[in-house]
């Protein structure tokens, strides 16, 4: 039995083993060495990994869980009961303390060592200000490590500045990680109905973390700085890259156009270039598929896939841009082990030109932990909405291992009033109840009030088109994941609640970007009555 016992210590991963034999007598000691292999998990190892580009196609290195704490209506219980739709998503908290005096509401209370990745809050005043302070609490100590007001913490007017910290449309967004090795509490003692979404990781158990502390956030100010400019400047951030000569071509319908890449080697950059006299149309019927290493995992119109939605629709965010002239560029890392192959395939009914260039690659070492990029389209058009009520929408049902990263929403709505009160429900594994139940579609998005809205660019989040909202029209939206990426072991399923204040008809579109190591599988095929279907049937 003892010898057993040994056997399998020497064959964990977080274990080794140290023997003395003597005549009489084997004496072994089991001593734990995972915590002393791991790098320790700091700010700036965090601020690092944000734009560290690479890490987010491979496992995670330091595993962990995603989960959310957030003011989502606590009537929503389960699927198939009453209340799974229910809207009164605001000043919903853990529960009250009172702390010399005042009494503050617990909004996020997480034990083991973790980091906050994300956190929005949202209020019906009009200009989205909340009276009351922020406390976050770490490691169980008495007095908060935090205290800011809403604006100052995630509206970049306090010490943490933008874009980590800003204003969208007047919904408040910190993207700072804040790190913490045993517990986190967050509270808040205002009085004024407060929508929160806080996205936080959860390390295993042994994870070496180092607390967050403000002498340490000043010392990490050249870091902070750095990694600020980087997530403005996206293109300046590529490594050092073969850039494969440009490939133009006029595609008649049907008609396609390739590159072919082989050798173990990752694309870091990516760029097309559409003209056509219908653009509108030649962006939707236009579908960018790549394969990696014989597995076909993109299948995406070309205008979706770079977060333009319907039109040409410039912005920028981490991972996609679009310029006035109509390039269009991403910089996912998307690694293959043997051979690549980018198509552009022209669906439509006129002639268009394609530009299929820019493509940058680097060598890559292809491990067990190294993942293929996927990128999933759906739509359906001329949904039935009800009013004041909600149904869920799915966005993507993945299997196997992997990390999702993000998504970006067309949609069209018939009404001039609010389409975004629908929550994320993203289960993880398995899980039963959502890990991840949020409190709007405008929320997931980073802004707030919607109808309030107008365009917006951040790294982490934009509105590359709005048509108003006191009048029916098209929205195109991108929410960019680093640090609050959702990894999943067998399975993701996401859902988003389609809720309207009007009986209506919406159409939704909807693009997916994950990671997943060889062999996984989704409910996504190709769609291409939905990419050729005219624009004016969106309507």
């Amino acid at each position: 039995m003892l010898l057993s016992r040994i056997f399998d210590a020497l064959l964990a991963p977080n274990f080794i083993v140290v023997c003395a034999v003597s005549t009489s007598l084997l004496a072994c000691a089991i001593i734990e060495s995972h915590a002393s292999a791991t790098p320790e998990i700091t700010i700036s190892s965090l601020l690092r990994e944000m734009t560290d580009r690479a890490s987010f196609a491979q496992l995670p290195s330091a595993p962990y869980l995603s989960k959310q704490a957030s003011s989502y209506d606590r009537r929503s219980v389960s699927p198939n009961k009453p209340g799974w739709f229910a809207n009164n998503d605001f000043s919903q908290y853990i529960r009250d303390e009172v702390n010399d005096g005042r009494t503050e509401h617990v909004m996020m209370d997480a034990k083991g060592p973790g980091c906050i990745t994300r956190f929005w809050m949202g209020a019906p005043t009009p200009d989205g200000s909340l009276p009351g302070e922020l406390r976050i609490y770490l490691d169980g100590n008495a007095e908060p490590t935090i205290t800011e007001t809403s604006d100052q913490l995630c509206g970049g007017k306090g010490p943490i500045p933008p874009p980590f910290s800003q204003i969208t449309c007047i919904g408040r967004n910190l993207y700072f990680p804040i790190p913490y090795a045993k517990s986190c509490k967050v509270t808040y003692d205002g009085n004024a109905n407060c929508w929160y979404n806080i996205e936080y990781r959860t390390f295993e158990p042994h994870a070496k973390v180092r607390t967050f502390t403000w002498h340490e956030f000043n010392e990490d100010a050249p870091v902070i700085q750095r990694i600020g400019e980087e997530l403005l400047t996206p293109q300046n951030t590529l490594p050092d890259a073969k850039l494969l000569q440009s490939v133009n071509k006029t595609l008649a319908t049907g008609e396609r156009m390739d590159v072919e890449l082989h050798g173990s080697q990752a694309v870091r950059k990516l760029s097309v270039q559409l003209a056509a006299q219908d653009m509108e149309s030649a962006l939707r019927s236009t579908v960018l598929i790549i394969s990696f290493d014989g597995e076909r995992t993109v299948w995406c119109p070309v205008g979706d896939f770079f977060g333009s939605g319907v039109g040409l629709n410039p912005y920028r965010d981490w991972d996609n841009e679009v310029d006035r002239d109509g390039l269009m560029t991403c910089y996912w890392v998307m690694p293959f082990e043997k051979s690549c192959r980018i198509e552009l395939l022209n669906l439509g009914s006129q002639t268009v030109n394609a530009t299929l260039g820019s493509i940058a690659v680097t060598p890559w070492k292809w491990d067990k932990r190294s993942m293929h990029f996927h990128s999933t389209w759906r739509q359906q058009a001329n949904m039935e909405t009800k009013r004041q009520d909600g149904f869920d929408w799915n966005y993507l049902q993945a299997n196997g291992n992997g990390v999702y990263m993000g998504d970006s929403l067309a949609m069209y709505n018939g009404s001039s009033d609010w389409w975004g009160e629908g929550d994320e429900k993203i289960f993880v594994d398995g899980e039963k109840f959502p890990s991840h139940f949020g409190t709007g579609t405008e929320d997931y998005y980073g802004y707030s009030f919607g109808n309030l809205g107008t365009f917006f660019e951040a790294p982490f989040h934009a509105e590359a088109r709005w048509d108003g909202n006191s009048k029916p029209g098209f929205v195109s939206v991108t929410r960019v994941r680093t640090l609050d990426a959702i990894p999943f072991h067998s399975s993701l399923n996401f859902d988003m609640e389609i809720w309207h204040w009007a009986q209506t008809r919406v159409t939704y579109a909807v693009t997916c970007y994950w990671y997943a190591r060889p062999g996984a599988t989704c409910n996504r095929e190709p769609m291409p009555e939905e990419a050729t279907r005219p624009i004016a049937d969106l309507k």
